[in-house]
């Protein structure tokens, strides 16, 4: 009896510990600099997520109008598209189309020493899509770009 007690002790904290890690998976953390990059090349969520946060740290020190940055994150296929159209849509727009269908969610642009966020639904995720992160500050998003992974 002991030992049942025990075992189902462990099992529980294993399915415990399983629940901890997806909620971990539901948010994107990254940190851009004046080096015109992003600190990570991947980042994976879950599609499980009812809701998905990314964070944005711009570590570096010139300002939005020289070196800011934002994510936007969008079908790998549509963003060369959307980083053309974010130019033309200018800063006052963040250098993001307002109204975009292609745009799965963008935070608005930062300077260095600057944070922001923004969250959106989890439900705009597919599982196994083709997914990228970038900043669609102008020319930033040559360098500045990553692949999102999304997991069940």
């Amino acid at each position: 009896m002991k030992i049942l007690s025990v075992s189902l002790l462990c099992l529980g904290l294993l399915g415990a510990t399983g629940v901890s890690q997806a909620a971990g998976n539901c948010t994107i953390s990254l940190k851009g600099d004046d080096a015109m990059k992003f600190d990570l090349k991947t980042a994976t969520v879950s599609a499980a997520c009812s809701s998905i946060t990314v964070e944005l740290t711009h570590a570096g020190k010139l300002p939005a109008a020289a070196m800011g940055h934002n994510v936007v994150i969008s079908a790998t296929k549509d963003m060369d598209a959307i980083a053309r159209d974010g130019i033309k849509a200018g800063v006052a727009n963040n250098y993001v189309t307002k109204g975009d269908a292609r745009v799965i969610a963008a935070t608005t642009l930062v300077g260095g020493g600057e944070k922001i966020k923004v969250s959106f639904p989890g439900k705009k995720l597919t599982a196994g899509g083709d997914y990228t992160f970038f900043c669609s500050f102008p020319g930033h998003s040559m360098l500045m770009k990553g692949k999102l992974t999304v997991t069940k």
